[in-house]
């Protein structure tokens, strides 16, 4: 299962998207583990996360970054610099 990274998108790829429609998730500095029932799509406004799959990969992901979260996917968030991110599932 692959996680995808987008740095930096384009303005114009962001809007096409709808991604300043979706709504808003934030957290703080915390680690803990998230399994994704169906695919999640989100753009870091905000913060720094590494995210380690079951497998034990790693990914550091922050602001800037549009990732995309494979549906199933078990793994364990570390939040490292609170997160505000644009998100949407399926």
């Amino acid at each position: 299962m692959t996680i995808k990274i987008e740095h930096q998108p384009s303005q114009e790829n962001l809007e096409k998207l709808g991604v300043f429609t979706w709504p808003i998730w934030t957290k703080e500095v915390s680690e803990f583990p998230w399994t994704y029932d169906e695919s999640e799509t989100c753009y870091f406004l905000e913060g720094e996360v590494i995210v380690t799959s079951k497998n034990g990969e790693s990914v550091q992901v922050g602001k800037g970054d549009l990732v995309t979260f494979p549906s199933g996917m078990s793994c364990t968030w570390k939040v490292n610099i609170p997160v505000r991110k644009h998100y949407q599932f399926g």
